[in-house]
């Protein structure tokens, strides 16, 4: 068999015979047990103006900008669902100052403002039931016609809205390749990125917008994982932060760490670390902690309870438990009402929903190692749920108010009402163009080349839970320092060095000491910058230069046309 098939190849080269036999003797061939053709079948090549890496609500807004400058524009997103936080669980915004929200980003705002002007909006409660609660302003506004708080499905929808309106084109679950030939770049250039089934992406101008940094990262931008120490920018709030407790999020009253309460030889109990926290002001590599944002619903018909978890042990949160007899009762501080009988349900007390100290290596992990943390993270949150509603360890009037709490049937309906996407606070932060420092984040500074505004508290979560000198539990990392003023965001900051890459946008994990990080990363913003960094790039394709050199006069006019706010 093998001699026939090595042998008909050239024996039809040299006869004369029609093409109808030739085909059906190839069909033949085809089918013959073991006979492949030399030739693969190549994977395509998509191409566009713009290519955007990423799912977030920057990629989004970003692309729509793009479409509405005249250019074509692919959105590559890993993720199914589109959003991010936006539209997985984050839905009682962190906004600070809303005058400084413009553009595309207030357009989001107000769209769910339209949304919840409908009575068929009003699924579990009648709008004149819900308390309107917002951060600063009520959640519903009328007086700006914004709506600040909001369900996940209605934001979702928002993003699939943009998508439709606009005629966007976007490849759902495409991961980029990060291996070494994942990214070609060609004199200081992207040139294309190929994905993990193959496809090639070219483009004249990308732009990063996922919460990872993965394509800036494998494109050989410079970036910092962690916090720095305060000496790098000359910082007071980076770094190791021992016995500074902004929030109420640390140990109030003396807990033991240890199994055996005061018995150091006992162990330590679970979700404690045995490392020295280090010297304050000095840099590690440590991150703020991660969770999800749980949407909870308290309505009866659309409540799903929290079940047993896999591999669930009630030994986990005992630290929580210890924490209820010291008479701590916050347990319900965050979570925040969003329409329809819902909540946005945030970390809040020393021991929450936050999983300290379990992220430090998501940032450069391979996507099965992230998959791990991620499953970890719900795991972890899962059994605290299930840990409130049903230990006999728990107060009686925390379990009573627990049991009216369960996952919302109506939303995240492809993952049992579970948020599709973990809240990465930080990940990679770019060393670009303009580092945003610790004092332009509060408003003391003036930047170079203005983009967008933020306005939020430098607001960083904890990062490590430890061991005392005095053989007690306590938290460290988490910070909230409010700025003088809302501020501006460099344009040198989400671009990298031009030695390293000339067409490269990153508006998520852009180039930011942490502490400035912690006010900067909010969802209106990577909004805002999304649309700043789309701009930029169409811009530089239209001037056929960098875009580091994009003239800033033409950016600043274009940017203030849409509607972006740049400054005070």
């Amino acid at each position: 068999m093998n001699s026939i098939k090595h042998f008909l190849p050239a024996f039809l080269v040299k006869c004369s015979i029609n093409g109808s036999a030739l085909s059906g003797l190839l069909a033949l061939l085809l089918v013959l047990p073991g006979y492949r053709t030399s030739v693969e079948p190549k994977a395509p090549t998509r191409k566009a103006d713009v290519i955007i890496y990423g799912g977030t609500s920057a990629a989004v807004t970003a692309a729509v900008q793009v479409k509405k400058m005249g250019k074509s524009v692919i959105v590559v997103s890993p993720d199914k669902h589109l959003g991010g936080l936006s539209a997985g669980g984050l839905g009682f915004t962190d906004t600070g100052n809303k005058q400084v929200i413009g553009g595309l980003s207030r357009e989001f705002y107000h769209r769910l403002y339209q949304h919840y002007q409908k009575d068929d909006s009003w699924t579990w409660q009648k709008r004149s039931e819900y308390g309107n609660k917002g951060q600063g302003t009520p959640a519903l506004d009328g007086a700006n016609r914004t709506m600040w708080i909001f369900e996940p499905h209605a934001a979702e929808q928002v993003f699939e809205d943009f998508v439709k309106e606009n005629n966007l084109t976007v490849y759902r679950n495409e991961w980029l390749d990060r291996s070494a030939k994942g990214v070609q770049k060609q004199k200081g250039a992207i040139r294309s990125f190929r994905t993990l089934s193959g496809t090639v992406y070219e483009g004249s101008v990308f732009i990063d917008a996922t919460y990872e940094g993965d394509l800036m990262a494998a494109a050989g931008v410079n970036y910092h994982v962690g916090r720095e120490a305060n000496s790098v920018y000359n910082e007071t709030h980076n770094g190791v932060q021992v016995g500074v407790f902004q929030h109420g999020h640390y140990f109030k009253k003396d807990v033991s760490p240890y199994k055996v309460p005061g018995d150091p030889k006992s162990g330590l109990l679970p979700e404690i670390s045995a490392e020295e926290p280090g010297p304050n002001g000095s840099g590690d590599h440590k991150i703020q902690a991660y969770c999800f944002r749980m949407c909870l619903s308290n309505h009866p018909e659309n409540r799903i309870p929290f079940p047993k978890p896999e591999g669930y042990d009630p030994g986990r949160y005992e630290l929580l438990a210890r924490v209820f007899a010291t008479g701590w009762r916050e347990t319900f501080d965050k979570y925040d009402p969003i329409p329809n009988r819902k909540t946005d349900t945030n970390n809040h007390g020393p021991f929450s929903t936050d999983y300290i100290g379990k992220n430090y290596d998501y940032p450069e992990a391979t996507y099965e190692r992230r998959k791990q943390i991620i499953r970890e993270h719900e795991l972890y949150q899962k059994g605290l749920m299930y840990f409130l509603q049903n230990d006999p360890k728990i107060p009686a009037d925390v379990h009573e108010a627990m049991q009216q709490w369960g996952l919302p049937k109506d939303e995240f309906k492809d993952n049992g009402g579970w948020p599709h996407q973990l809240y990465i606070r930080e990940a990679r932060r770019m060393i670009g163009e303009f580092v945003m420092k610790e004092a332009d984040a509060l408003g003391k500074t003036v930047v170079p080349n203005p983009v967008g505004m933020g306005s939020y508290a430098l607001d960083a979560h904890n990062a490590q839970r430890f061991v005392k000198k005095d053989g007690f539990v306590q938290n460290e990392g988490d910070i909230g320092v409010h700025p003088d003023k809302p501020y501006s965001i460099a344009y040198g900051s989400i671009v990298p060095k031009e030695a390293e890459c000339t067409n490269l946008l990153v508006p998520v994990c852009v180039s930011s000491s942490h502490i400035a990080y912690g006010s900067i990363r909010m969802e209106p913003v990577f909004m805002i910058l999304g649309q700043s960094a789309a701009t930029a790039a169409v811009l530089a394709i239209e001037g056929k230069t960098a875009v580091q050199k994009v003239p800033y006069a033409k950016l600043q006019e274009r940017l203030l046309k849409d509607g972006q706010r740049l400054t005070l």
